[in-house]
C-alpha cells in the first residue's frame, strides 16, 4: 500500500531501482510541467553541470538517472528512473524536482509526486504539492544515502525564479541570455585638416644600431582544454523568425512525440453566426507519406486514427468536438520508425464553427526526451477553414520540423493540393 507522506516527513525505500512520477491533471490553461533531478555530493552542491538531469539533457553519464518524459492522457505525467545501486559513491542526494513553464504552481491541478518500484509495479510513497502560489520551480522530494541504505524525504520548497533559479542555486551554469545588441557608434564629422607649414621639413638623421643577435622563439603556452558549454534550459517556440528545428540537433530521439492542439471557445454572444453554429469544432489531421511511397490521411473524419506500430506509425487518439476535454486533440508520432517518414504535414481543420481568430488554438509537440516545441496559431486567418501548422520531413536521416501557420480557404482537398499529396478524395461525416 502507498505511504503518504507530509511535508519534512521521510519513509526508508528498498528498492533497488524507482521512477520518481510527477503526476498533474492536464487542462487547456494548464501550464507546462518538466520533471529534472540534481545529483549532489557532501558539499550540497553538483560537481558538474553533468549532474543536472532534465529535458535537454536526459541522463546522467553513470546511467543512474533518466529521464524518461511525459506521458499524457486523462492525467498527465512527466518521470525520472533512479536506479540506485549505480548512483556515483560522491553522491548523497538525488533531488527530485519540478519546474513550470507559461504559468506558475497554482495552476496545477492536484500535483502530486509518486516513487515507484517498477520491477514490483507498486507505488511506494506519495508526496501531494497542494500548497504552491506564485511558484515557477518545485524542489519537491529526495533520495538520499543513511547508514549504507537510501530513504525518501518529502520537501515541497517552491521557487519564484523558476528552473534556472533552482539550478544555479545547486551549482549549475545555465546559458544566459544573448545581449543586447550594441549601439551603433556615433557618427563624428572628420576633423579638419591641419594647416600647411611653407617652411621644408629638416633632413633626417641617421641612427646607426648593431644589429642584436636572433632570439629563440617564445615557447607557445600548452593548449587549454575546451570547458564544457553551459546547460541550455530553454524551450524552443517556433515562430516566423526561427522557424525550424531538427530533431536530432534537440535531442529529440525515439518514442512517441504527442502533438496536442488546444483551443478555447469564444463568448456565445459574439455575433449571431456564432449561435447559430454553436461551439467551435477543430479536428487535428496529418497528411503522411512513407518512403516507400505510401500515402494517406490521418483523422477523425472517416474515422480514419491510424496506427502507431505499423503504417502508418502516426495515430490520433479521439476527437474533441467541443474544446471542452482538458487534454485537447492528440496525436502521436512514432519516432522509431523516423526513418520510414518521407514527410508529414500536421494540420488543423474547422469541421464546425466560425474562425481561427476565434478559436486562439496554439499547438504543442512533446517529445519523450528534449525540449518541448510550441507553435502558436497567432496570425488572423480571416474565412480560412483549414491551417498547415508543421511540415516535418526527412533529411538524409534527420526529421525536421518547420513551422507553416498558412491558412487555406478549403476543406483537407484544399491543403492536400496546397502541398502536392495527390490522395483521392470524397465527402464523409463524423459517426
Amino acid at each position: 500500500m502507498v505511504q503518504q507522506l507530509g511535508k519534512g516527513q521521510n519513509t526508508p525505500v528498498a528498492a533497488a531501482k524507482v521512477r520518481a512520477v510527477f503526476v498533474w491533471r492536464p487542462g487547456p490553461s494548464t501550464p507546462g510541467l518538466d520533471a529534472s533531478a540534481l545529483l549532489l555530493g557532501a558539499s550540497g552542491r553538483v560537481s558538474g553541470d553533468a549532474d543536472f538531469v532534465f529535458y535537454n539533457q536526459p541522463t546522467h553519464p553513470s546511467g543512474a538517472v533518466r529521464h524518461v518524459g511525459k506521458d499524457e492522457g486523462t492525467w498527465s505525467r512527466d518521470a525520472l528512473e533512479i536506479d540506485l545501486g549505480s548512483i556515483p559513491a560522491g553522491v548523497d542526494r538525488v533531488v527530485l524536482a519540478a519546474s513550470a513553464h507559461s504559468g506558475t504552481f497554482a495552476g496545477i491541478r492536484d500535483l502530486h509526486l509518486l516513487v515507484s518500484d517498477p520491477g514490483a509495479e507498486v507505488d511506494l510513497v506519495r508526496f501531494d504539492i497542494a500548497d504552491a502560489t506564485v511558484e515557477t520551480a518545485m524542489l519537491a522530494g529526495e533520495l538520499y544515502r543513511r547508514g549504507g541504505a537510501w530513504k525518501f524525504r518529502a520537501i515541497g520548497q517552491g521557487y519564484s525564479t523558476g528552473l534556472e533559479g533552482l539550478a544555479t542555486d545547486f551549482g549549475i551554469t545555465v546559458t544566459a541570455p544573448p545581449p543586447p545588441a550594441p549601439a551603433p557608434p556615433r557618427v563624428q564629422a572628420p576633423a579638419p585638416p591641419p594647416p600647411v607649414s611653407t617652411t621644408p621639413p629638416p633632413a633626417p638623421r641617421l641612427n646607426v644600431r648593431k644589429p642584436e643577435p636572433a632570439r629563440p622563439p617564445a615557447t607557445p603556452p600548452p593548449a587549454s582544454t575546451p570547458s564544457r558549454p553551459p546547460v541550455r534550459l530553454s524551450k524552443v517556440t517556433l515562430t516566423k523568425a526561427s522557424p525550424m528545428v531538427s530533431l536530432s540537433k534537440e535531442g529529440i530521439t525515439g518514442s512517441r512525440m504527442r502533438v496536442n492542439l488546444n483551443w478555447v471557445q469564444a463568448a456565445p454572444g459574439r455575433g449571431m453566426l456564432k449561435r447559430l453554429m454553436g461551439p467551435t469544432d477543430l479536428d487535428l489531421c496529418c497528411l503522411w507519406e512513407l518512403n516507400d511511397g505510401s500515402k494517406g490521411i490521418v483523422q477523425a473524419l472517416g474515422n480514419m486514427f491510424g496506427s502507431p506500430d505499423k503504417p502508418p506509425y502516426v495515430f490520433l487518439d479521439g476527437d474533441d468536438r467541443t474544446g471542452a476535454n482538458t487534454a485537447g486533440e492528440n496525436l502521436f508520432i512514432n519516432l522509431d520508425h523516423k526513418s520510414s517518414f518521407k514527410r508529414l504535414l500536421i494540420f488543423a481543420f474547422i469541421y464546425k464553427g466560425v474562425t481561427f481568430d476565434d478559436a486562439q488554438a496554439v499547438v504543442t509537440l512533446t517529445p519523450a526526451t528534449g525540449p518541448e516545441l510550441e507553435i502558436r496559431l497567432d496570425e488572423t486567418g480571416g474565412a480560412a477553414r483549414s491551417c498547415a501548422i508543421a511540415l516535418v520531413q526527412n533529411q538524409g536521416g534527420d526529421l525536421t520540423i518547420q513551422r507553416e501557420v498558412r491558412y487555406i480557404k478549403g476543406n483537407q482537398q484544399k491543403v492536400d493540393q496546397a502541398y502536392g499529396w495527390g490522395l483521392q478524395w470524397r465527402a464523409g461525416t463524423k459517426d
